[in-house]
């Protein structure tokens, strides 16, 4: 499958950006809703066209990633890690299961976002800037963590390990340097971290009866990347924790802007009464004033006749 380029997703983005600004100041509704709309689907075809760019730098080296993946393997062993290889074997010996796996690696990843995505946007759209975030910062932590190169368990024959696609079809990779996807990037999954993202949206925001899809997406992702050979274990692990420590860190940034939104607003509903109790208080000219009117009604009071003296 062909995937847009950079320079498409650019296009789509300027696009998007022209909706939005047309759209800003119009009200109905169509317009209203069609404004922020555009303006998150600008934000997310930047990215993609950023992370497409970032795909096609001259900085894939293969140099050392076979010998960090036989390492990987090594680590997980003195972790008594569950075996990727006999996971394999035994969806091998299940061909309806092995191709049910393959399947669900080529196709299920990128819909089961963006379906996500779209439904965060539609019914959970106060909750939708933190998973966004959330999946920005899980995104470009992947990015920059694949110019450290490592070898998927496929390319390690020796060890026992084939690639599924091979032989059941639908790769999306193709020859190395090829394909939508890098070879060599197996450190960490993005696969494992978008479908923990999705599953920890789905169980928290779902309704009781459908949020155990969010857990079952994530655990049928983890199993399928191990049983095709496309990821270790420790590739999931990796990508769960980014994801993990980027989602706290949002919730760090907003509670921090909420207490100083909080402070702000404080200050400020002080700095009104203090303004309003100042104006209450009269000024000591004002005082004086005050008092010599009123000592000279007093005076004149005084030298009045009585009605008794003026009949007299």
């Amino acid at each position: 499958m062909d995937w847009p380029t950079w320079k498409e997703a650019f296009v789509a983005a300027i696009v998007a950006v022209i909706v939005a600004l047309s759209t800003s100041k119009r009200r109905g509704r169509i317009p209203e809703a069609l404004h922020p709309t555009a303006r998150e689907f600008a934000g997310v075809a930047f990215l993609y066209g950023l992370w497409r760019i970032a795909r096609d730098l001259p900085l894939d080296q293969p140099e050392g990633a076979i010998q960090r993946g036989r390492w990987i393997w090594d680590v997980q062993r003195a972790l008594h890690l569950p075996s990727e290889l006999s996971l394999q074997q035994w969806f091998l010996d299940h061909d309806a299961l092995a191709r049910a796996a393959n399947w669900y690696y080529a196709v299920v990843h990128v819909p089961a976002l963006i379906g996500f995505l779209v439904w965060l946007w539609v019914r959970h759209r106060d909750a939708y800037p933190h998973l966004r975030n959330g999946l920005v910062g899980l995104t470009a932590g992947c990015l920059l963590l694949r110019y450290i190169r490592v070898a998927p368990p496929r390319f390690l024959p020796e060890l026992g390990f084939i690639d599924l696609s091979t032989r059941y079809g639908l790769s999306v990779y193709g020859p190395v340097g090829t394909g939508v996807s890098d070879q060599f990037a197996a450190m960490p999954s993005i696969h494992c971290g978008w479908a923990a993202l999705v599953g920890w949206g789905v169980w928290t925001l779902a309704p009781k009866r459908w949020r155990w899809l969010g857990p079952v997406h994530v655990v049928l992702t983890f199993v399928v990347v191990a049983a095709t050979g496309n990821h270790w274990w420790l590739d999931g692990i990796v990508a769960v924790a980014i994801l993990a420590a980027t989602l706290r860190l949002d919730t760090w940034v907003r509670e921090r802007r909420s207490v100083q939104a909080e402070r702000s607003a404080a200050a400020s509903t002080a700095l009104s009464e203090a303004v309003m109790m100042l104006g209450s208080v009269p000024t000591p000219q004002r005082t004086c004033e005050s008092a010599s009117v009123a000592s000279t009604y007093a005076t004149a009071v005084a030298s009045e006749p009585t009605p008794m003296e003026c009949s007299e």
